[in-house]
């Protein structure tokens, strides 16, 4: 397998999760059944997922000068990344709060250090997007890092627009690869509500015009791949008794931006994407959950690149 340079750019929290039976209602107060903290954040887990299968990565990031900085960039040393361009600011680090229903979560962020991660941050770490094969972002930082981003990626640009906006931006065109899930898709396209079928996802997804390919992720029913100027295909979501699937769409993410640096077409890299993402849910926790390319089988996969484009 060749080496794969991932950069990402995006957000690092120390998450905490409450374990319940259900959401609360409006003023309601309810318990809760276990109290676990943790490092995430988009950005951390898919740094560190990338990571366990194999890519040599590094990110760009900002964590608070409070206790839970050094603790978010520790873990993340442990896990292979390259913590060089991680900033230290002045104040919290990113928080969020995850009400855990077993296995669907619902998290509230405070993005703490992470609203430092704007334009000229990034910027200032454009080395670090200039050698990367591949650079994965997401919306847990400012939305101006992506200008930032376009500006001096080397290669493949791949966006997670999670949490989305209400509607798509113009730097969001510009990425080569868009992977949202279908409720992200329909607040992207400024609809009602997500597309209740794959046809309906693929008519939503063509909808906003995009110029790159764009991959919906749709939890059991797997993913469809939109690629630019092709017909759309429906990829089956791998078949597992899910037990948390807080970090199955960053593991997704990761995956899918390594087998396409790895030669893979769209279709391969999301099949792959479906595989890692499936496993992820089967363990409790976000970071901890992910998986190590040893335990997935078969390898990931390898081809002549993806349609329509060129791999870097």
């Amino acid at each position: 397998m060749s080496e794969r340079r991932i950069t990402v750019v995006g957000s690092l929290n120390l998450d905490v999760r409450l374990a319940v039976e259900r959401l609360p209602r409006s003023g309601e107060t309810i318990a809760a059944h276990g109290l676990t903290s943790s490092v995430g954040g988009k950005g951390a887990n898919q740094a560190a997922a990338a990571a366990r299968l194999g890519a040599t990565v590094r990110m760009v990031g900002a964590v608070g000068t409070d206790g839970s900085g050094s603790t978010v960039v520790d873990r993340l040393r442990r896990e292979g990344v390259d913590v060089s361009a991680v900033d230290t600011v002045e104040g919290p680090t990113g928080t969020a709060v995850i009400l855990w229903e077993r296995p669907e979560s619902t998290i509230v962020i405070d993005a703490g250090a992470n609203a430092a991660l704007d334009a000229e941050r990034v910027r200032g770490h454009a080395a670090a997007l200039r050698s990367a094969g591949a650079v994965l972002c997401q919306l847990e930082t400012p939305a101006s890092a992506l200008d930032a981003v376009l500006e001096n990626a080397g290669g493949l640009t791949v966006l997670n627009p999670a949490p989305a906006p209400d509607r798509a931006s113009r730097a969001m065109r510009g990425f080569d690869v868009l992977v949202p899930n279908r409720h992200e898709l329909a607040a992207l396209a400024g609809a009602a509500s997500a597309p209740a079928t794959v046809d309906d996802t693929a008519a939503l997804a063509a909808s906003l015009g995009l110029p790159g390919d764009v991959v919906v992720t749709l939890g059991g029913d797997g993913s469809l791949v939109l690629p630019e100027g092709g017909a759309p295909a429906h990829v089956a979501a791998e078949r597992v008794r899910p037990v948390d699937t807080t970090a199955a769409g960053d593991s997704f993410c990761a995956a899918l931006a390594g087998a396409l640096l790895d030669g893979a077409s769209l279709t391969d890299a999301a099949r792959w994407g479906n595989r890692v993402a499936a496993a992820t849910t089967t363990r409790d926790g976000a970071m901890e959950a992910l998986p190590l390319v040893s335990e997935l089988t078969p390898v990931p996969p390898s081809g002549t690149g993806r349609e329509n484009k060129d791999t870097p």
